[in-house]
């Protein structure tokens, strides 16, 4: 890249939700403008951009009209169809760049792009066809059926237990290509986010650990117990992949860390991570603004952590009985409130998230849980 886009140039972000929304908050604070493109009106991003454009990703006629009115382009989620990434590509640079997306949308193609490089990745086989389904073996089992395209947060996934589980596992999918991936046993999962620059100048943050229920992330953590060559490696990992994909811009690299205390890598994510979220508040430069520094040409901020931190998400669940009790919430005087302005709380619906920094990771976790447990407290 020959010129940094500099503050006072504007930026364009797909997709309208709470990762595009932070992201608009730091560009905006870095003294950028930012036109967001989404199907949505009134969105969490929308709510803070200069300009929200209302058209379907499809609709590459308005891709191309919005791609002309912006310097340079980033995504806040995966599903977003190559046709569109090639239609704003003719008028504006898009990081991370399409072929990163083209990759790490879709399972097939991230997990035989992570094999082929020496990423360690539990074994998986890809099932695209009824014969492919007949050639799996009982020692392939138990594992998880997962769509090819499209999922997240559990989504397009099923647990096979045995052969005789296996066709009606695909005919839950709709007989879509899918992977199978034998089940891991693990001791904890966790996620390193890293920014990489034009420059290939990196900044991780992490490991954070994360804990998730109904396969939905719960309460992400950091720093944790973890022994410090593990850290490395996991950092090392996520450093190799940056670099072999050559990202500009942000991508976290989800782990589980298996009983045998090997890491194996789950999934890629290009793009600020849920579990990044708490690095808005524990660290000198958050990922929002380093995603905004990548894309833009500018040396990266700091990554470093000024105390531990958790995280914890507020999903529409805490909306069923009512308004949640915020006041209790904010009287932990070292929280930090973030609410994503989406109009419709409903059950699983991230509406927002918490972030405690405290003296111990322990004693940050046990913080961040008793708040979010206050929101819900009558009387």
């Amino acid at each position: 890249m020959s010129r940094a886009i500099l503050p006072g140039a504007t930026i364009g972000m797909l997709g309208s939700g709470q990762l595009g929304r932070m992201f608009a908050i730091a560009a905006r604070r870095l003294g950028y403008r930012v036109h967001v493109f989404s199907p949505d009106s009134d969105s969490p991003t929308g709510h803070v951009a200069d300009l929200e454009v209302q058209a379907n990703y499809d609709d590459l006629d308005a891709v191309a009209a919005f791609a002309q009115q912006v310097d340079v382009v980033s995504f806040e989620f995966e599903n977003v169809h190559a046709a569109t990434i090639d239609a704003v590509e003719r008028f504006a640079p898009v990081h991370p760049a399409g072929r990163v997306l083209y990759t790490a949308q879709q399972r097939v193609r991230e997990k035989t792009f992570l094999r082929s490089a020496g990423i360690p990745v539990s074994p998986f086989r890809i099932i695209q066809t009824r014969e492919d389904l007949e050639q799996v073996t009982e020692e392939e089992l138990p594992g998880v059926l997962k769509t090819a395209a499209w999922g997240y947060d559990g989504k397009g996934q099923v647990k096979v237990e045995s052969l005789a589980d296996l066709e009606s596992a695909w005919n839950e999918i709709d007989n879509a290509e899918a992977v199978l991936e034998r089940f891991v046993h693990f001791e904890l999962e966790l996620s390193v986010v890293a920014a990489r620059g034009h420059d290939g100048e990196l900044a991780f943050y992490g490991p954070m650990e994360n804990r998730h229920h109904n396969h939905i992330l719960d309460v992400s953590v950091t720093p944790f117990n973890l022994a410090p060559a593990v850290a490395e490696e996991a950092r090392e990992i996520a450093r190799k992949i940056m670099t072999e994909l050559d990202v500009i811009g942000v991508l976290c690299v989800e782990f589980f860390l298996a009983n045998d205390g090997k890491l194996l890598v789950n999934e890629l994510a290009p793009r600020p991570h849920n579990s990044g979220h708490l690095t808005v508040d524990a660290h000198l430069s958050c990922q929002f603004e380093q995603q905004v520094r990548t894309i833009c040409g500018l040396p990266l901020g700091s990554a470093q952590q000024k105390r531990p931190a958790a995280m914890v998400n507020l999903l529409g669940d805490l909306w069923q009985d009512g308004e949640p009790n915020w006041s209790a919430a904010l009287a932990e005087s070292n929280l930090k409130m973030h609410l994503y302005g989406k109009r419709e709380a409903r059950v699983g619906r991230k509406m927002g998230h918490m972030t405690v920094l405290a003296d111990t990771p322990e004693e940050a976790v046990e913080r961040a849980l008793a708040a979010r447990r206050s929101l819900t407290a009558r009387g």
